[in-house]
C-alpha cells in the first residue's frame, strides 16, 4: 500500500480549502446584501463582476471584482506562504475550479475572468499585470469583456514566457484552456454579432 506522508495530507488540504476559498459566490452574495436582487436571474445569470454591472451599481461591481480576484491571489498565497511555490500553482487551480464549479451553487458558477487575474497577480506579479494591461486594452478597445477575458487568457503564456516565468506554463495553458470552455455561449455570439457590450443592463 502506498504511504500517505504528513506532506501529502497537507498538500491535499491546500488544495481542499483552496477550492472552498475560490468557491465563495461574492457577486451573489455582495447583490444579495445590497438590495440587487439574485444574480443568477439578472442579464446573463453568471455571477460575476461584469453581470453585477449590469444591474447598474458600480460599487457592487467593483467590489465583486476585487473580492473575487482576492480570493484567487489568497489561495495562492497562503499556500506558497505555509508549503511552497508548487503548492501554490495547485492551490491557484484549484481556486479557480471552485469559482467555475462552486460547491454552494450546486457547481454552477462563474467564468473565472477575475479570478484568473488574481492568481497571475499572485503567482508571477509581472504576468497579472501584463494579463490585466492586455484586458483593459481590449475592453476599452471593443467594449467587449468576453473578448477581453479570451484575449488576456490567450496570451498569459506569452507572458510567462517573455518573462521567463517557465514553470506556470502548464497551468496557465490549464486555465486558458478553462476559460475558454466557460466561454464558449460568448464566443458563439461574438461570431454572431450579438454579444453585449459592456455595462449593458441585463
Amino acid at each position: 500500500m502506498p504511504v500517505i506522508t504528513s506532506d501529502t495530507v497537507t498538500l491535499l488540504a491546500t488544495v481542499v480549502l483552496a477550492y472552498l476559498l475560490g468557491s465563495v459566490p461574492f457577486g451573489v452574495l455582495i447583490t444579495r446584501m445590497m438590495g440587487l436582487g439574485d444574480l443568477r436571474a439578472i442579464g446573463s445569470g453568471n455571477i460575476g463582476a461584469t453581470n453585477v454591472l449590469r444591474t447598474g451599481n458600480k460599487g457592487a461591481a467593483a467590489a465583486t471584482l476585487i473580492l473575487d480576484g482576492g480570493k484567487g491571489a489568497a489561495a495562492v498565497l497562503l499556500a506558497r506562504a505555509l508549503v511552497g511555490p508548487d503548492a501554490a500553482q495547485l492551490a491557484g487551480l484549484a481556486a479557480f475550479l471552485g469559482h467555475l464549479y462552486p460547491v454552494w451553487l450546486a457547481f454552477k458558477g462563474g467564468k473565472g475572468v477575475a479570478t484568473f487575474l488574481g492568481i497571475m497577480l499572485a503567482l508571477a506579479w509581472p504576468v497579472g499585470a501584463l494579463c490585466c494591461a492586455t484586458w483593459l486594452v481590449v475592453a476599452i478597445t471593443s467594449r467587449y469583456s468576453s473578448l477581453s477575458a479570451l484575449v488576456a487568457a490567450a496570451t498569459s503564456v506569452l507572458w510567462m514566457q517573455l518573462t521567463g516565468n517557465h514553470r506556470m506554463v502548464l497551468l496557465g495553458m490549464i486555465l486558458t484552456a478553462l476559460v475558454y470552455l466557460r466561454h464558449w455561449a460568448n464566443i458563439q455570439r461574438l461570431r454572431a454579432g450579438t454579444e453585449p457590450k459592456i455595462g449593458k443592463k441585463g
